[in-house]
């Protein structure tokens, strides 16, 4: 992750609430994404709901991503 973005996105992570309401909001869109894998006849349709799974699964690591991120180049 970009250095400056991290540091932009800490004030978010770091409020337990937010990261919170932001994992129930991920595990609802996937439970969504998981009804378009199985009803869908698509492969484009079904490559694109594994690509939204993937990336609302990293929601969940989202606060370490930000706090690790910021850190490079020496700063906090």
């Amino acid at each position: 992750m970009i250095p400056e973005i991290a540091r932009k996105l800490l004030s978010l992570v770091n409020v337990k609430k937010n990261m919170d309401c932001l994992e129930v909001y991920a595990e609802h869109r996937i439970a969504s994404m998981h009804i378009v894998l199985e009803q869908s006849e698509d492969i484009k349709d079904i490559h694109i709901a594994q690509g939204a799974i993937r990336e609302l699964k990293r929601i969940k690591t989202l606060r370490d991503e930000v706090i690790s991120g910021s850190k490079k180049d020496g700063k906090p």
